[in-house]
Order: C-alpha cells, then sequence, then structure tokens
C-alpha cells in the first residue's frame, strides 16, 4: 500500500496524466489553473480538490489526484497538501497512505503532523502516533501549536506512558502553552489516569489560570471518579457553578462504580435532563449488585435505546442462566433494530452463548450465517471462540473445524475448545492429535487444556494415554493437578474397571477430596459389580452427603447387586426418615419449529 517517491518519476507522471486526459474514473481535470493565476484562492477552488473533498476514493483513485496535483505544482502549499493529508486522515483504509504523503512535503508544518497524530487517536493507534512525533515532529524541530501537546498527553493518558507525560507536561511550560486551557484540561486527565490524581488537582487549583470551564470541572470529577474517591467528586460536583450532562453521568458512574446504588439514584432522579448514557449506567450498577429486577424495570421504562443498553440486559440474562429470555430478548432487538441497536460482536458473544447452553444448533448456524452475511460485524477472537465452541458443544465438529481453520488469530480458549468438543462427542483420537498440533503450532497449554485431553481420555476409554497425559502434565508442563484432574482420572479408571486404582488416586490426593469424586467411584462400584468396596465408599458418600437421594439410591443398588436385602430395606427406610425422593429421569430435548427463525 505504502507508495514511494518514485512514482512520481517524469514517465510515470506522464503516463498516469494520460490516464487523466481520458478518465474512466474520475472526471475532475477540467481546466488547469495558468501560472499568471496561481493565487491561493484559486488553488483551494481546483475541481481536483473539490472531488477530493467531495468523495471517498480509492488508493489507486488517489494516486492520480495526487499526482495531478503535482503536475500542476500546487501540491506543495500548505494549504493545499493539509487538505490532502486531512482527507487521506479520515479514512482507516487511507490513513497509512498519510505517512508516504507527508514524507513527500518540503515544508511541513504543525497542522500536517496534527493530523496524522490525531488520526492515529480516532483509530486507536495511539503508539503509532507518539513515535510519528518523536520522528518527524520532534527530531525534524517542526513548530509545535497549542494543538500538538494536548494530543500527546491525551496518548500517554491511554498507552500509560507516565515518563512520556511528563515530558509532555515540560514541554507544554516550554512552549508557553500553560495558559491554554485545553492543555490543561487535558493534564487533567492524563494525571488522573496515571493516579497521580494530587498533581491533577494542583492543576486544577493552580492560581495562574484565571479561567476554567466546564471542562476542567468534569475532568476533576472524573479523574476523583477514576481514583475511587467518589465522595471528594460529589463535593467538587457541588461546587460547580454550572453542570452539564457529562457532571451528571460522572457522579451516576462513581456510585454505581462503588456500589452505591442509593446515592445514583438520588443523582438520577435529581437530573434535569437524562440520556440513554444515565440510564445504561444505573442498569449497570444494579447488574453488577445482582439486582436484577431493578435492572429489567429500568430497562422496560426507558423510551431510547442503544446497543449498549441491549448488550447490558443480554449479558445480565446470560449470568442469571436465563437463556430462553435472553433469546427473546434478542428477537426484540431485532425488530427493533436501527442506527443505535445494530447488534454487534459483544451482542453476538450473549446470543451465541445463550445459544450453546440451550443446545439449539438450528439458530446458531442461523446466528452464524447472519454474522457472515453482516460486513459489519468483524469477527474478532472472542466471538470466533464462542461461534467455534457452540458448535463443538452441539456436536457439530465439522463445522467448528471449519470456524477454527478460518481464525486468523487463536488463543488457548480456541484450541482447548476443540479438543474438548472432539473429546465430548466420543473422537478422542482426533482430540489428541488436536493437543499434538497445539504443541507444535499452538500457544501453551495450561491445566484447563489438559481438562480437556484427560476427559477425552475418559470418554474414550484412553486408559493408558490419560495416565501419560497426567504424567506429561506435572513433568513437562511443570502443572500441578487440581481437582479437576484427579476427577477425570478417577473417572477414567472406574470406568475401565480398575476401581481399586481409582480408590487408591483418591487416597493420594494432596486435597480432600469432595462428595463429586466419591460419587464418580461408587458409580463405577455399581457399573463394575464390586459390591464391597461400593459399601464402604457409599457409606462414606452418605457421610458427606447426609441428604444426596442420589447416594442413597446408588448404595442401595450395590446392597441389591449383593442380594443383601434387608441392607436395602435399611437404606429404604433412611430416605423415608430423611424425606428423601429421587428426581425421575428426564431429557431435555429442545425442539425448532421449520419456522422458528433468528429474526
Amino acid at each position: 500500500m505504502a507508495v514511494t517517491r518514485a512514482i512520481f518519476s517524469k514517465s510515470k507522471i506522464l503516463k498516469t496524466q494520460q490516464n487523466l486526459n481520458q478518465p474512466p474514473t474520475l472526471s475532475i481535470w477540467k481546466e488547469y489553473i495558468p501560472p499568471e493565476r496561481d493565487h491561493e484562492t484559486l488553488k483551494l477552488s481546483h475541481p481536483i480538490l473539490q472531488v477530493l473533498e467531495s468523495s471517498n476514493p480509492t488508493l489507486n483513485q488517489f494516486n492520480q489526484i495526487h499526482t495531478q496535483l503535482i503536475i500542476l505544482g500546487i501540491f506543495q502549499n500548505s494549504l493545499v497538501s493539509s487538505r490532502v493529508i486531512k482527507k487521506l486522515c479520515s479514512s482507516p483504509h487511507l490513513v497509512s497512505h498519510a505517512f508516504t504523503v507527508f514524507s513527500l512535503l518540503d515544508q511541513p508544518d504543525a497542522f500536517h503532523c496534527n493530523t496524522i497524530i490525531k488520526s492515529c487517536v480516532n483509530f486507536n493507534k495511539p503508539g503509532i502516533g507518539l513515535k510519528f512525533y518523536y520522528e518527524n515532529m520532534f527530531a525534524k524541530c517542526i513548530s509545535p501549536n497549542h494543538y500538538t501537546f494536548p494530543l500527546l498527553a491525551k496518548i500517554c493518558a491511554e498507552m500509560g506512558c507516565v515518563e512520556q507525560g511528563e515530558k509532555t507536561h515540560s514541554r507544554i511550560l516550554k512552549f508557553g502553552f500553560e495558559s491554554d486551557l485545553f492543555a490543561r484540561n487535558t493534564l487533567i486527565h492524563m494525571y488522573s489516569c496515571f493516579r497521580r490524581i494530587k498533581d491533577a488537582r494542583k492543576l486544577f487549583d493552580d492560581a495562574s489560570f484565571d479561567h476554567s470551564d466546564i471542562v476542567t470541572w468534569n475532568s476533576m470529577i472524573v479523574g476523583y471518579v477514576k481514583n475511587g474517591e467518589v465522595s471528594v467528586a460529589r463535593r467538587l460536583f457541588d461546587e460547580m457553578p454550572e453542570r452539564d450532562i457529562v457532571s451528571w453521568n460522572s457522579m451516576i458512574a462513581g456510585y454505581t462504580g462503588v456500589g452505591d446504588m442509593k446515592c445514583a439514584e438520588e443523582i438520577f432522579d435529581r437530573m434535569p435532563v437524562r440520556d440513554v448514557v444515565s440510564w445504561n449506567s444505573m442498569i449497570d450498577g444494579y447488574a453488577k449488585l445482582g439486582s436484577v429486577s431493578a435492572a429489567l424495570n429500568l430497562f422496560d421504562r426507558m423510551s431510547k435505546r442503544n446497543v449498549v443498553t441491549w448488550n447490558m440486559i443480554l449479558a445480565l440474562h446470560i449470568r442469571i442462566k436465563s437463556y430462553e429470555e435472553c433469546l427473546r430478548l434478542f428477537d426484540r432487538m431485532m425488530i427493533a433494530q436501527g442506527t443505535d441497536v445494530e447488534p454487534n460482536e459483544a451482542t453476538l458473544v450473549s446470543v451465541l452463548t445463550a445459544i450453546t447452553n440451550l443446545g439449539s444448533l438450528e439458530r446458531g448456524i442461523l446466528v452464524h450465517s447472519y454474522i457472515k452475511e453482516n460486513e459489519r460485524i468483524k469477527p474478532d477472537i472472542l466471538l470466533s471462540t464462542t461461534i467455534l465452541t457452540m458448535y463443538s458443544k452441539c456436536g457439530a465438529m465439522e463445522l467448528a473445524r471449519e470456524v477454527f481453520n478460518e481464525m486468523e488469530e487463536r488463543n488457548v480458549v480456541s484450541w482447548n475448545s476443540m479438543i474438548m468438543g472432539y473429546g465430548t462427542h466420543g473422537h478422542g483420537e482426533k482430540a489428541l492429535e488436536m493437543f499434538l498440533e497445539m504443541e507444535k503450532n499452538g500457544p501453551m497449554p495450561n491445566d484447563a487444556t489438559f481438562i480437556c485431553v484427560l476427559s477425552a481420555c475418559t470418554h474414550s476409554g484412553m486408559v493408558l494415554e490419560g495416565l501419560r497425559y497426567f504424567k506429561v502434565m506435572q513433568k513437562v508442563y511443570k502443572i500441578e493437578p487440581k481437582v479437576e484432574h484427579y476427577g477425570c482420572m478417577i473417572d477414567l479408571l472406574g470406568r475401565a474397571g480398575l476401581v481399586k486404582d481409582s480408590e487408591e488416586l483418591i487416597q493420594m490426593m494432596p486435597m480432600k477430596a469432595g462428595p463429586a469424586l466419591w460419587g464418580a467411584l461408587l458409580s463405577s462400584c455399581q457399573i463394575h459389580s464390586n459390591s464391597e468396596l461400593g459399601e464402604l465408599v457409599g457409606k462414606k458418600l452418605i457421610k458427606l452427603e447426609p441428604n444426596n437421594a442420589g447416594a442413597y439410591v446408588l448404595l442401595s443398588n450395590i446392597y441389591a447387586m449383593a442380594g443383601k436385602w434387608v441392607d436395602v430395606e435399611k437404606v429404604r427406610k433412611m430416605m423415608e426418615e430423611k424425606g428423601l425422593q429421587k428426581d425421575s429421569g428426564f431429557s431435555l430435548i429442545n425442539l425448532v419449529s421449520p419456522n422458528d427463525t433468528c429474526k
């Protein structure tokens, strides 16, 4: 994408000029500026510049425009080149080309530099903006203006560059911008982000500044809120000569952040005007405290919602495991779809999580199709992993593998999901192949990875492999087994009929075995008719969980298997005395009608 000076060689320019005389894409060369009329007004009103600013040219089209500006001899004019760079910096697809165009300038100025630095901030590349400043503006002694250092201070705040932030403050003083209100407000914000609230307050209180605006007050209040000093922020809020919506919302965010919903409600109720941010902050506060009804009540009262509102309420239903209601709300969101409520990546993560837990493969496929057809949605690593997890948990491993293969970036969760998916659905060998591939080309396996591997061995009855990876985990990867790893091994040995080995492993564990492990062993004893060990384990389990009906039933079955009918009756009588009753078995089948589509 980069363009070098060579593109503007004489032969290239002549060739480009020929193309422009017969333009297939842009008709912008209606007249040239005669040398005697080459003054500022005509330069800026030239049709080439007018088309540049009124269109969204491709890189190839822009190169034609740029070349023509060089031919006309007006590109090096500061005002013309500024407009060219400004246009490039307005597009994420062309912004990198602005660096090349900048390098062609004979006398770049502060406006050129500021425009590029600002674009780096806007397009979430602050580090590149800071590097550009030092390699170009600072190194080449280009004089800054009062917009330059606030941009740098903002970058330092975002990146946490304390040393560079201090240097920026020093340069503000050196160049005489200490009285600039914009610079002071940005410095207050910067020091607040550095958690140096005293330095921020010193700037706020500095007597050398004879004026401040509402942004100054808001910056200081937000600084206190960020640093957890909500009570100090409130005192400052009460002293404000005037307040705007940012002032009120900052205080609400402060109180909801520390869980003080009573004070948040007081501020919310006093607000002269509320916007969607005000409502969202309150909903978020109630959701964090688990006050579901209060959050839903606010949601229902809102006259206008944005995508953040919907995302919070969908995530809340995922947190409380209300998966069907989550999907119903998503349907409402799609019906109310507009500029502010179009689903984004966060929306779809919640929706796919609900679908995964409901096992609704058909609906998952529909949502995935929606993602692929919507160019606005760019699946990041979280969304892509959520999609493949949905497929793997629903047993559609071929579809999961397709998603996995298409991912540009994968993390350990992505690999674990694939290993667990293959293992859970009986493809133990594929699960282990996936693990070997992970060792070669993927991230470092973690403790969750080995839970997936051991679980795969358990579901496929691969005892020797399970024992080997249990040792590999400890000796090669230095991962100490947790109770989940022991649980997998106990289940693996028990299913294979090695109940005695399974019992010995429980006794060797460095941590105390809980009811889940003893229950797994008891189940293995029943499957493999080991009534002697089963009786001991059953009594231990009942001691650990005296109100667990399942433990009594398993022990009763083991007695029956051994023909100990008196003991069977004793166990049943114990259940009656405790009022315990075995739950009837049931299966959950998710019925999806042909008309059940994701709107």
